[in-house]
C-alpha cells in the first residue's frame, strides 16, 4: 500500500500534534505542563484493585463475555445519581450510553451529525481532541471567541444568522479546556434560547465540572435544557482514572437510539470488566469523598501556579484565573509565537513543556497563547518550571520592545 491510497483527511502533515506533545511530556528531563494529566498520587489504586478482584469473583466467568452495547444498567443508574449531584438533573439510565472515554463520545456525535462541509461552531480556543475527532468528518468550522464569562453571544448569533444550517455548537462550559473559563448563567440561558431559535444541538462536554476550587456552582446546560437540545458528555478520566477509558453520553431518546447503533458498529461494547469494576467501586465508596480529596490537592496547585505566574511573568504576559479544572491559559504579546518558543528556548534552555495555542484553534492560525496544566506536576515543579518560563519570556519581551 502506498500513501496515495490513504484517505486525504488522514494524510500526515507537518502540524504539531498531540503525539509530539506526549513525547516531550514523557521525557523525564523536562517539566511538563503540557498534557492534561491527573496527579498519580490521587488515584485510588488499592480500592480499584479490590474492585476489579471483587467484580471478577462475584460475576464469575460471565464478566469476560459479550454484553450490552449500552453498558450495565447498575452502573448507568449510579451515573444518573452522580449526574444529579453534580449537574443538577437526574437523567434516565436508559438515556445514558457508556463509551470508551469522553473522546469516543465526542466522535460518536461527530459521526451522527456530520457530512463533509457541514457547519459547526466551536469555541476559540477549544479542546484539541474534539478538533481531532471532528476533523475526520471534514466539517466547516466557525469559531466564536471566548470572553471571560464564556462564548461571545453577539458573535455567536451573527454566525448563526450567516450560517443557519449549523448542526451544533460544541462547548465546555465549566473550567474550559484550554482556558479555564466558565460560562455565566446568563450566557447558558442565551445559548439554549439560540439553540431553539436556530434549531441546533449543543454538545456540553463537561469532564471538569466536578472540580470547583472557588466560587459558586452554576446550573449545567443539561439541567437548563427543556427541549432535548443538549447532549452531555462526561467521564471518569479526571475524577477516577484515565486508564479506565470510561465515559458516557446523555441524550434524548431519539439520539440515544442512533448513538447506540453507531457505538455498536464501532466496538460492539465497552469493556464490561472495567465497567463492572467501577460499578463495584461506586457501591463501596462515596464518589463525593474522593472528589473532595482531589479538589484539596488541585486547589493548592492551582493557586500556587497563579501566584508564581503573577510573580515571575513579565507585565506584557497575561493569564486566566480559573475557579476549577485543570488549566491556565497564558497570553503573550501579539507578535510572539508560542510554537516557535516551545521548539526553541522553552524546550532547549528551560526544559519546560506547554501546549501552544495553534493546536487549540480550528483555524490553527492563532499562535500567541499557550496552555499550562497544574494538576499533573508537583509543587516543586510548579516553582521551578514557572520560574524558567518567566526568565525566558522576560528576555523575549525585552527583545521586542
Amino acid at each position: 500500500m502506498t500513501i496515495s491510497t490513504l484517505s486525504t483527511r488522514h494524510h500526515q502533515t507537518d502540524e504539531l500534534n498531540m503525539d509530539q506533545i506526549f513525547a516531550q511530556a514523557a521525557n523525564n528531563e523536562n517539566i511538563s505542563f503540557g498534557m492534561g494529566l491527573p496527579d498519580d498520587a490521587i488515584f485510588p489504586s488499592a480500592a480499584l484493585a479490590e474492585a476489579f478482584n471483587q467484580a471478577i469473583q462475584q460475576e464469575g466467568a460471565t464478566i469476560f463475555q459479550y454484553h450490552a452495547t449500552q453498558g450495565p444498567l447498575s452502573l448507568r443508574q449510579k451515573i444518573a445519581t452522580l449526574t444529579a449531584e453534580y449537574f443538577d438533573f437526574k437523567p434516565s439510565p436508559e438515556h445514558i450510553i457508556m463509551t470508551q472515554g469522553g473522546q469516543q463520545a465526542i466522535d460518536i456525535v461527530g459521526r451522527a451529525f456530520l457530512d463533509k462541509y457541514d457547519h459547526i461552531i466551536v469555541e476559540a480556543p477549544t479542546y484539541m481532541g474534539a478538533l481531532d475527532a471532528f476533523d475526520s468528518y471534514e466539517p466547516t468550522y466557525h469559531e466564536v471567541a471566548l470572553e471571560s464569562d464564556g462564548l461571545d453571544m453577539v458573535q455567536l448569533e451573527a454566525t448563526l444568522q450567516q450560517f443557519p444550517e449549523t448542526k451544533f455548537v460544541y462547548t465546555i462550559p465549566d473550567f474550559q479546556n484550554p482556558t479555564g473559563v466558565t460560562m455565566s448563567l446568563a450566557k447558558r440561558q442565551q445559548l439554549l434560547a439560540l439553540a431553539e431559535k436556530y434549531d441546533f444541538y449543543v454538545i456540553e462536554d463537561s469532564p471538569y465540572r466536578y472540580l470547583r476550587y472557588s466560587g459558586t456552582p452554576l446550573p449545567s446546560l443539561a439541567a437548563l435544557d427543556t427541549h432535548g437540545r443538549v447532549i452531555l458528555v462526561s467521564s471518569f478520566s479526571k475524577i477516577l482514572s484515565p486508564a479506565l477509558r470510561t465515559g458516557w453520553l446523555v441524550a434524548n431518546p431519539e439520539l440515544t437510539a442512533l448513538f447506540l447503533t453507531i457505538k455498536s458498529a464501532l466496538d460492539v461494547q465497552p469493556s464490561h470488566l472495567s465497567l463492572m469494576a467501577i460499578d463495584y467501586f461506586l457501591s463501596q465508596h462515596r464518589m463525593a469523598d474522593h472528589i473532595a480529596t482531589i479538589i484539596e490537592n488541585y486547589r493548592e496547585k492551582c493557586w500556587l501556579m497563579l501566584d508564581r505566574l503573577a510573580a515571575d511573568m513579565p507585565a506584557e504576559v497575561t493569564f486566566t484565573q480559573p475557579e476549577g479544572g485543570f488549566f491556565i491559559w497564558v497570553t503573550l504579546p501579539d507578535t510572539m509565537d508560542a510554537t516557535a518558543l516551545l521548539a526553541g528556548p522553552v524546550l532547549t534552555e528551560g526544559q519546560v513543556v506547554y501546549v501552544p495555542s495553534e493546536m487549540q484553534y480550528a483555524s490553527r492560525q492563532v499562535k500567541n497563547h499557550f496552555r499550562l496544566n497544574f494538576t499533573g506536576v508537583t509543587t516543586e515543579q510548579i516553582h521551578t518550571g514557572v520560574a524558567r518560563l518567566g526568565e525566558i519570556l522576560q528576555r523575549q519581551c525585552a527583545a521586542i520592545q
